[in-house]
């Protein structure tokens, strides 16, 4: 028995430094030390032995097992030392190959003129209020004014949703600031930036759907000369300081009186071109001093209060800010065109 666990040990470690793969050492494992292993068989036979010889042949087989399992827990080490140099060469990347360049996206033109007005009305004290796209034409026309007749609701200029012209697209944010005259204590500062629907046909300055940014402002003893000193402020710091504009005498039903801004067009200077039409000046908004009646209906007292009202097209504020001749560009989504901003 004494030379039998001899060669066993022998063999078994000869074995064991010549693995080359997990499976094999597994092998090797459950032949020599398994239940069913050449250790338990010859352990088996030692029943057959002296009793005398009995505790010599029992040591020396724990030895010869404890010299097997070194041998299978170095093998282990050099199989796993071998299988990560294998992965670790695999796996090898060339840290002198150029990288794959990470493309960045960026806002869009028209949110950055958003976010700079955003900033500079919140400067001034403003609050910005979002609100739903689909209106009431009560809340769209009739308590801005625009009664029944009104060229602005018929359906040729108009998107509803029913046969009763009551629910439709906004056709302006201006519902907001119904919303904030009803909910909001005074005095009252807002803008409310949105898309909006008209039936437009599309050119270098229109589109079905734009956006807008409106505002209002509700105070005692507020006048035409803040809604002035105002609207250039904020021109200026949107397009830099000597910005152009003009304002001129028209009629909105929501104010009174009423006035339209332009500024002078970006591509020509003022000479004329296809961008303005060949007037020199771009339109920008509408504005003028709240119609009593508007406060009246919101119940305001205007003996007491008033306030003025003004509608940027924002599109349009984006094209003067960044030199863009076509309002088209700003919806075609061409990643040529966009790269530039």
């Amino acid at each position: 028995m004494r030379e039998k666990l001899a060669r066993l040990r022998e063999e078994a470690l000869a074995r064991l430094g010549a693995v080359s793969g997990q499976a094999e050492l597994e092998e090797l494992r459950v032949k020599y030390l398994g239940k069913k292993g050449e250790i338990t068989a010859i352990l088996r036979e030692m029943g057959r032995l002296p009793a005398e010889e009995r505790p010599a042949m029992g040591q020396l087989a724990n030895d010869v097992r404890a010299a097997i399992e070194s041998g299978i827990a170095a093998a282990k080490t050099k199989v796993e030392a071998a299988a990560l140099e294998a992965r670790l060469k695999s796996e090898a990347l060339d840290v002198t190959v150029p990288g794959r360049e990470v493309t960045v996206g960026k806002r869009h033109p028209m949110y950055v003129a958003l976010d700079e007005m955003k900033e500079i009305f919140i400067g001034m004290g403003f609050t910005v209020l979002d609100g739903p796209e689909v209106e009431l034409a009560e809340l769209n026309f009739d308590r801005l004014n625009a009664e029944e007749g009104h060229p602005s609701r018929d359906w040729s200029d108009t998107f509803y949703f029913d046969r009763d012209s009551r629910v439709m697209l906004r056709s302006q944010t201006s519902p907001m600031q119904v919303r904030a005259m009803d909910s909001m204590e005074l005095p009252i500062r807002i803008i409310a930036p949105g898309r909006v629907y008209r039936k437009d046909e599309v050119d270098a300055t229109h589109s079905p759907m734009f956006h807008q940014v409106e505002g209002m402002v509700i105070d005692k003893g507020v006048t035409m000369a803040d809604l002035k000193g105002t609207l250039n402020t904020v021109v200026e710091k949107l397009y830099g300081a000597g910005t152009k504009t003009r304002f001129r005498p028209h009629h909105f039903p929501f104010t009174e009186p009423s006035c339209e801004v332009d500024v002078q067009c970006h591509k020509c200077g003022g000479a004329g071109c296809p961008t303005c039409k060949g007037e020199g000046w771009i339109e920008l908004l509408g504005a003028g001093m709240i119609h009593p009646h508007v406060l009246e209906m919101a119940g305001i007292d205007p003996e007491v209060w008033s306030g003025w009202a003004f509608g940027f097209g924002l599109e349009r504020t984006a094209m003067r800010r960044f030199m863009i001749d076509d309002l088209r560009l700003i919806f075609e989504n061409d990643v040529r065109f966009l790269r530039q901003f």
